[in-house]
């Protein structure tokens, strides 16, 4: 469980930091890059929001208060607090036309920083719990790696 936890926090490191991104829109405050590896097409979001950056960590680490900014979700439920930073949670979202609602079962890995110019980091991965099978009316989806990086832009704003 332990390489797990690491592992989810790595990934998401690792994702964010290759070279190679091209932006590819700047709309607002907001910009979109992708990175082409292979068959994998990556997307990574920026934008600069007006919160100091420990109080964006404390919201987007908790995917329970998702569902009231987050239109893909229905309902976020906790199934196991792993420890104090991790946490798996069943996720359920609606359905696309002629689709089913697709359900997640997912690892949500959180880290403060360690030194003041790192990021607050939130991690994102599917995980497999024999208590939770999928259910005949979901369509049981996959997040590989997901979440999100916390940049402090001094004390009253940060960069998700």
């Amino acid at each position: 469980q332990v390489y797990l936890s690491y592992s989810n926090i790595a990934a998401l490191t690792h994702l964010a930091s290759k070279p190679g991104w091209d932006i590819t829109r700047t709309l607002d405050n907001v910009k979109i890059w992708t990175h082409e590896e292979g068959a994998v097409l990556s997307f990574k979001v920026e934008m600069q929001v007006k919160v100091p950056s420990h109080i964006a960590f404390s919201l987007l680490s908790d995917f329970r208060l998702r569902q009231r900014w987050d239109r893909h979700f229905l309902t976020c439920k906790v199934l196991q607090a792993v420890s104090e930073e991790e946490k798996i949670y069943h996720v359920t979202a609606p359905p696309t036309t002629g689709h089913k609602p697709r359900d997640f079962v997912i690892l949500v890995s959180q880290r403060q920083p360690c030194r003041p110019q790192e990021p607050y980091t939130v991690a994102v991965r599917s995980v497999t719990l024999r208590a939770v099978p999928p259910r005949p009316e979901f369509c049981r989806s996959e997040i590989l790696c997901a979440g999100f990086q916390i940049h402090s832009n001094g004390s009253s704003s940060c960069t998700v």
